[in-house]
């Protein structure tokens, strides 16, 4: 995989000055989020795992960017990004993260079990491809009621070795059902590396069989993929069924909480250092200064501005407080 900033171009679409500066602002948002929620589990101010995305902030703001709000995104357990990308509330992630009341599960769900249904995330699940299934049937719903909404499913390269893969991938070509199926090749499946579990690393391919589009895009270049998840979403929209995304990145802390893997020997020192230059943040800032678009001095502001947000939502989860014994039992059912 290349090193190389991609060309200093701009969408070939309406996303605007506006646009490109909130895409900025949301990845920076995910990113310094991500950094400060680390820092609160190695401190044990929570309890239970955070699987963090720090890195992989073009995937969710690039796809979530080319969907409405009424559109549905579904997520696995790392998927704060994508909660915040379609538009979900900032304090209410890091409150639900503490497990307190406030939070959009009511603090009955932590880091991977998310909801924000009024701006379309039906939820995430910590089962590995728990999205699939469930994501194919809001298409469905869609499809039946006549809607025009998108469903994107977030999923990492080793959900494609989950059965449901397959049974959701058929079941929505079948249909020709308004999926978006993104799978985040960040090349490791919990500590295994993709080369020992796949004899073919064309993640993409899988569709092939299916008669679904696929494709293949960098990852950390967040226009790249807003250009991609729009035409995928152009497809679904003009009842033309599902596409498939595979996006290439790279996530920089390990599996799940704050480490960075560097002393168990899982991963290359040479393959971090590689990857941690393909940031996609500073790639997006150098574009947008190299273009015109924005000042240094403005994207300095946007990152201050996202400081105090961050701060602000933290301080809220930490004063915010925890689900009352009595009502454990609210919200569950039973048939």
């Amino acid at each position: 995989m290349q090193t190389a900033d991609p060309p200093e171009t701009l969408p070939k679409d309406d996303t605007g000055r506006n646009g490109l500066l909130e895409m900025y602002q949301a990845m920076r948002r995910i990113r310094r989020f991500e950094e400060v929620i680390g820092d609160c589990s190695a401190a044990g101010e929570f309890k239970g795992p955070t699987h963090l995305y720090i890195g992989q902030e073009a995937v969710a703001v690039g796809v979530c960017r080319a969907l409405r709000t009424d559109d549905y995104v579904f997520g696995g357990h790392r998927s704060h990004g994508h909660y915040l990308a379609k538009g979900g509330d900032l304090s209410a992630l890091a409150a639900e993260i503490f497990t307190r009341s406030t939070g959009c599960s009511r603090g009955r769900g932590g880091s991977m079990h998310l909801t924000s249904p009024d701006v379309g995330v039906l939820g995430t699940s910590a089962l590995v491809g728990g999205g699939m299934g469930t994501g194919v049937g809001s298409a469905l719903a869609s499809a039946r009621r006549g809607l025009d909404r998108v469903t994107a499913i977030f999923f990492g390269d080793g959900a494609i070795e989950e059965g449901v893969f397959h049974e959701a991938m058929n079941f929505a070509a079948l249909y020709k059902l308004p999926v978006i199926f993104a799978c985040e090749n960040n090349l490791y499946a919990s500590h295994m590396p993709l080369a020992i579990r796949q004899p073919k690393d064309q993640l993409h391919e899988h569709a092939d069989p299916y008669g679904i589009p696929g494709i293949r895009v960098d990852g950390n270049d967040v226009v790249a993929v807003l250009e991609t998840a729009r035409e995928a979403v152009h497809r679904a929209r003009a009842g033309q069924g599902p596409s498939f995304i595979e996006a290439m990145t790279y996530r920089w802390r390990g599996h799940v909480g704050p480490g960075w893997d560097r002393d168990f020997n899982i991963r290359p020192e040479s393959e971090i250092s590689a990857w941690l230059k393909r940031d996609p943040i500073p790639r997006l800032g150098r574009r947008l200064v190299v273009t015109g678009v924005a000042t240094e001095t403005e994207l300095g502001a946007i990152d201050a501005e996202v400081e105090s947000e961050v701060a602000a939502a933290i301080e809220f989860a930490r004063g915010s407080e925890f689900p009352k014994v009595e009502e454990l039992l609210d919200f569950v059912y039973s048939s």
